[in-house]
């Protein structure tokens, strides 16, 4: 009777050895690198201000790889201004780098509730949290967490009324 209850205990030592070496031959394939630029103001509309970052993507594999999906959460004044999934927004190059355009809408009344947080500047603070998931071979599905924060400047009425373009941003 001994050697059954050995058993069990000989067999899961096997079984977390097995996990073990997958484990660790997985953590040595090649996967794909990113990086997150600093949120800037692209453009107004007269629903919202629309905000953007760029992922650049790095792949070090011979042929394209899928992306998955990109989940984004933009947090203003630590209140969540934007949050949305971008399903299937393309492939990274093969052996290349790849700069994918992640988007945010913010609509006016969200910022009419913060401007006591902007102060004279119209500085606002930022935190930009990204989900890459890409499709790797052997492995499946791989997510790359990245993060940004800082601050950028909101358009002035002046700019408002005026059209001006780009406003200064800067990256924590």
């Amino acid at each position: 009777m001994a050697s059954e209850h050995a058993e069990p205990k000989q067999k899961q030592s096997l079984m977390d050895k097995a996990k073990g070496f997958v484990a660790d031959k997985i953590a040595h394939i090649p996967k794909p690198e990113a990086s997150l630029d600093s949120v800037s103001f692209k453009s107004m509309s007269r629903e919202c201000i629309t905000l953007h970052s760029n992922v650049n993507i790095s792949n070090p594999y011979d042929h394209r790889l899928p992306i998955c999906e990109v989940t984004y959460t933009l947090k203003c004044a630590g209140k969540v201004v934007a949050s949305g999934t971008m399903p299937d927004p393309g492939w990274i190059a093969a052996s290349d780098s790849t700069k994918l355009e992640i988007p945010a809408k913010v609509p006016y009344d969200f910022l009419v509730s913060i401007v006591k947080d902007v102060g004279r500047d119209w500085d606002i603070d930022y935190e930009l949290q990204v989900g890459l998931t890409v499709d790797l071979p052997i492995i499946g599905n791989f997510t790359i967490p990245l993060s940004t924060s800082g601050e950028f400047k909101l358009p002035t009425i002046k700019d408002m009324l005026f059209g001006k373009g780009e406003t200064e941003t800067n990256s924590a």
